[in-house]
């Protein structure tokens, strides 16, 4: 896995198999020379879950529709 350089920020760390928290511990039992799917960083105080996205609500929109179906009376003028 190579590192890219991205916009205006430094290089990301490369991830190697020896960096991982299964292979350190001893709990991978697969025999690849790059990082899987599962790699997860090796800290002092053990196993974190993956960082997850934030979740950022929408602002306010407009209240009104653009369209909207006619109501069943309209429907019903229409079709009389």
């Amino acid at each position: 896995m190579r590192a890219t350089k991205a916009k205006g920020r430094g290089r990301a760390p490369v991830a190697s198999c020896e960096d991982c928290f299964f292979r350190r511990n001893l709990l991978c039992a697969l025999d690849l020379e790059d990082p899987c799917a599962t790699f997860r960083p090796d800290h002092p105080e053990g196993l974190r879950p993956p960082r997850q996205l934030r979740f950022h609500f929408r602002q306010p929109g407009r209240t009104t529709a653009a369209w909207a179906f006619p109501s069943a009376d309209e429907q019903a003028s229409l079709h009389a």
